[in-house]
């Protein structure tokens, strides 16, 4: 889509004020996204102002305190005071673009809640001005930038790639990996116009090391769903796997390793306790939920939900078998899980299969407690539980041990070897008589 009339901001103008960085830059939501984004176009000379209707982040930002794994404090200083945070969307009158970067979690029905995107789209819509550049950066359905949020910022007459310039770019944040960030992570761009397209290229040029840009917002949403979907569908082979070697008595990891030895057309993934995180237990619903309007049924992913959602079940099941097996039952067994959240070395319990494991152990009658460095505490049902010590007196006064995330802490002190018994969800103690494998 394009549109003949002139911009009423010129794009030279507009290149001009990226280049010099007087162009004040916004991002809406300081999450696991919108943080490290507004730190990352801070850091690069842009006065930057995040908008979030949390308090307490906008407290922290304000006082440079981090509460993300992926943020260190010193990134404050890095940016030498151009980040600032409000609640109050009144502030986007004063950009020049904005990123929205808000939760887009799923129903109890499993379709998609895009009730944050609205919220903010028509937030940013009361303040929009002439000229500003709108991205549109959540995780999302196919078509939501041009049939939800297109429709809203038009409102009033306005006129998209003339009063403003709206795209779509997909974050790709991975919390806790060390090696990949804003900065070497490959960004996609889409624009509904192509001058649209040039100005988020523009934009994101200045962060990001390599810039791909894609014909339209829905190609730029369906290819973040199908990464997301890659994943969920090959984790569910490999805990197929992992189910069938449980009957034939051989370890799933080794065949997978044994099958990685090939150079060419096999990549590893490995069975765990289930999926986690706000991405790829999430995602791939809402391609097959859009589907569903064009009357298609998204079979695979469909049964990969499936199969993932069932290993925490399966899991508890392991460990009634383990139990069993030295005369216990799960009620009134001291039961020690090593891990809340949802993958090693960050505090994010979003969707975790931990919680799930322990409320099932929980209603089967087990004395739980849990420990994991990075989560001090959860809630599970109407009580409030807090992370034991990671200690060897912990370790041996339990039944069983139950490793679920494999943090750093757990594998540098190696307290497991204490155990009675070890249930092992992700191949990281050695074998042994007493440790079970799923």
């Amino acid at each position: 889509m394009s549109t003949s009339e002139a911009p009423a901001v010129s794009s030279a103008r507009f290149r001009k004020r990226i280049v010099t960085r007087e162009a004040r830059i916004g991002v809406v939501g300081l999450g696991y996204a919108g943080l490290p984004l507004a730190l990352a176009f801070a850091e690069a000379g842009f006065p930057v102002t995040g908008i979030d209707l949390k308090r307490e982040r906008v407290d922290a930002v304000n006082a440079g305190r981090s509460y993300l794994v992926d943020v260190p404090e010193r990134r404050y200083a890095d940016a030498e005071g151009r980040l600032n945070a409000t609640r109050d969307y009144a502030a986007v009158s004063e950009l020049d673009a904005l990123t929205i970067c808000v939760p887009t979690p799923l129903s109890k029905t499993r379709s998609p809640d895009l009730t944050y995107v609205i919220s903010a789209a028509e937030s940013v819509s009361e303040h929009l001005n002439t000229g500003q550049v709108v991205m549109l950066q959540s995780t999302t359905y196919p078509g939501t930038t041009q049939e939800l949020v297109l429709p809203i910022l038009e409102r009033d007459g306005r006129q998209v790639g003339r009063d403003f310039f709206l795209g779509y770019a997909p974050e790709r944040v991975d919390p806790g990996n060390v090696h990949f960030d804003v900065h070497n992570t490959p960004k996609l761009v889409a624009g509904i116009t192509d001058e649209c397209r040039a100005r988020v290229e523009a934009i994101y040029g200045t962060i990001v090391d390599t810039i791909v840009p894609l014909s339209s917002p829905m190609v730029a949403e369906l290819a973040k769903l199908h990464e997301n979907t890659f994943r969920a569908v090959n984790i569910a082979l490999a805990n197929e796997l992992a189910l069938m070697c449980d009957h034939l008595d051989v370890s799933a990891w080794e065949v997978i390793d044994a099958a990685a030895t090939k150079p060419f057309a096999f990549m590893p993934h490995y069975p765990g306790p289930g999926l986690g995180g706000d991405c790829i237990p999430v995602v791939p619903h809402f391609l097959s939920w859009r589907l569903r309007e064009y009357g298609y049924s998204a079979r695979m992913i469909d049964t990969a939900h499936e199969i993932n959602a069932n290993m925490p079940t399966h899991v508890v099941h392991k460990i009634a078998d383990a139990l069993n097996a030295q005369g216990r039952a799960i009620n009134g067994a001291r039961i020690l899980v090593l891990g809340a959240a949802y993958k090693a070395d960050v505090h994010d319990t979003r969707e975790s299969p931990s919680l799930h494991i322990m409320q099932d152990l929980l209603a089967r009658g087990a004395d739980l407690r849990y420990c994991d460095p990075w989560v001090p505490t959860i809630a599970l049902g109407d009580a409030v539980h807090e992370s034991v010590d990671w200690s060897a007196e912990e370790v041996a006064g339990s039944d069983c041990v139950v490793m679920l995330t494999p943090h750093k802490h757990f594998l540098e002190q190696r307290h497991w070897e204490q155990a009675k018994l070890v249930v092992d969800t992700r191949n990281v103690v050695p074998a042994g008589p007493t440790v079970w494998s799923i």
